[in-house]
């Protein structure tokens, strides 16, 4: 039996570990023992004539499309995975020191952080080393669907199939989970952001107006849906004629958005049903008693249940806290780190955490 390191004991004590969510909108963080502390956009905004970060999450995303020439508001993180390195290190650095400011913790902490499943071994390397050296003392990695599961409260160590689906602003995740591994996993890079591009592509299309990429978010969330309920409602949608090149409105119809984005939710609920027709006939039946688990942002698509409910033949049900399943996760992970550390991914056989 090995002994314990008292350093490890004494960091242990003073130390708060942390969870988190590194998403391609949102980066959620938790602390152990307090819950989420940090819910804020993904967006780092950098003067790049001194190459400094001038603002991260909340504050940065108001500056997007605002900014002049010598100001850049950008997000880190594409289609769930880090396309600057860098600069994701800083957004991780601002958000653990402020966790740091705001519980006056002294060591560096530990941090799990959720990762998609389809990401290649040097992009696992990179959130890790992203980690570490913006001050974690250990970082260890976790499959989002795998982390949305255990944030939902599925039976992952039990002998029983249970289906996840995660749909974040990048990526969906798709698993079904049996005695604490993956049997089944799809993941495609297409979500929340795909949507808010089919609606840029319909209304420059259909009505000769640019929009931006907040415009069409707050168009999806007043009037988008995957399934016809008869509650349509008409929006307002501002932006810039193509033709005059001046400010213009138009109103829309959520029939009209559910025909612009039909292709992504088209392609999530094939990958659903994809994953079903792999997945051995034992867990399937257990699915169909348990049903079909939703849970990140784009799960509150409305509809979404609806169509899902019937293409798959099976129950759907949504989490609890979609937006927060994945976080939480990871905090549960990191209060039962003994009897889960085998859910944990390692850089070189993906099956025990990474150690530093």
């Amino acid at each position: 039996m090995s002994i314990p390191n008292p350093m490890s004991l004494v960091l242990g004590l003073f130390s708060r570990d942390i969870g988190i969510d590194l998403g391609t909108a949102n980066t959620l963080v938790l602390v152990r023992g307090k819950g989420i502390v940090i819910n804020e956009p993904s967006v780092v905004a950098m003067d790049t004539r001194l190459k400094t970060v001038l603002a991260v999450g909340t504050e940065a995303k108001r500056m997007v499309g605002r900014t002049p020439a010598s100001i850049v508001a950008v997000r880190p993180l594409k289609d769930g995975v880090i396309s600057d390195f860098d600069v994701t290190e800083q957004m991780l650095r601002r958000f653990i020191e402020k966790v740091h400011e705001q519980y006056a913790i002294v060591p560096r902490p530990r941090v799990v952080i959720g990762i998609p499943s389809g990401v290649t071994e040097v992009e696992r390397r990179a959130v890790h080393d992203a980690a570490i050296n913006a001050g974690a003392r250990e970082a260890w990695l976790i499959e989002e669907p795998m982390a949305a599961a255990i944030g939902a409260g599925l039976p992952i160590t039990e002998p029983s199939g249970c289906m996840i689906v995660d749909i974040g602003g990048g990526t969906t995740e798709v698993a079904v989970i049996s005695l604490g591994g993956i049997v089944v996993s799809r993941s495609i890079r297409i979500a929340g952001d795909e949507m808010d591009q089919d609606i840029i592509a319909h209304m420059r299309s259909r009505h000769n107006l640019l929009i931006g990429e907040r415009m069409a978010e707050e168009v999806k969330i007043a009037a988008g849906s995957a399934y016809n309920s008869g509650n349509d409602q008409v929006v307002a949608v501002r932006g810039r004629d193509l033709v005059t090149g001046l400010p213009a409105e138009v109103l829309v119809t959520s029939e009209e958005i559910r025909s612009a984005i039909s292709s992504s939710v088209n392609a999530i609920v094939d990958t659903v049903t994809d994953a079903i027709e792999e997945t051995p006939p034992e867990l399937v039946a257990d699915m169909m008693s348990r049903g079909i688990t939703l849970a990140g942002g784009g799960s509150l698509l409305p509809g979404l249940r609806d169509l899902l409910a019937e293409r798959t033949k099976m129950q759907v049900h949504l989490a609890e806290d979609p937006l927060g399943c994945v976080v939480r996760g990871t905090g549960k992970v990191l209060n039962e780190l003994d009897t889960l550390r085998k859910v944990l991914v390692d850089l070189k056989n993906d099956r025990t955490p990474s150690r530093r």
